[in-house]
């Protein structure tokens, strides 16, 4: 049976459509992102540090900034500097510096990094089911409201 927001938060009304679409989507981001963490959990990874892998793997061979990261992040309150230091500490990440600004650190997605996002990629069923309820027109549909809403901000 489909739970709707009334049921998830236990409010049965809102002061209009709009107000109970943007609940909605920050309710079922939190949802969201709460089983994305789950899934991670067992790799080590927060949902950020997963991002930031992600965008080098796109970047790849190109090394990326410390700023090209934080501007192409999900989360853009994350402190990407820091997420960094984590990945490196963990092989995941090469640092060097810039060649070009000193002041600035190149950083590229390691083997071990790649090896990590390929067994995920293997194993992300698991989050590929939570969208399985919509078809992919629902899913295509879905995308394009949430494009538009960004649009109009």
């Amino acid at each position: 049976m489909m739970r709707t927001i009334h049921d998830e938060i236990q409010q049965q009304t809102f002061s209009s459509s709009g107000q109970r679409a943007v609940v909605n989507v920050l309710f079922t981001a939190g949802w969201l992102q709460d089983r994305h963490a789950d899934f991670l959990k067992p790799f080590g990874l927060s949902v950020q540090q997963f991002n930031i892998l992600r965008i080098l793997r796109g970047q790849q061979p190109k090394p990326a900034s410390i700023m090209l990261l934080k501007e192409r992040m999900i989360d853009k309150n994350s402190d990407a500097s820091r997420l960094v230091d984590r990945l490196f500490k963990k092989g995941l990440v090469i640092r060097r510096e810039c060649p070009s600004d000193r002041r600035q650190m190149d950083v590229t997605i390691s083997e071990a990094g790649l090896s990590l996002l390929a067994q995920i990629d293997r194993e992300s069923d698991q989050m590929n089911r939570l969208i399985q309820t919509l078809t992919d027109a629902e899913a295509d549909q879905l995308s394009y409201l949430l494009d538009k809403l960004r649009s109009e901000g």
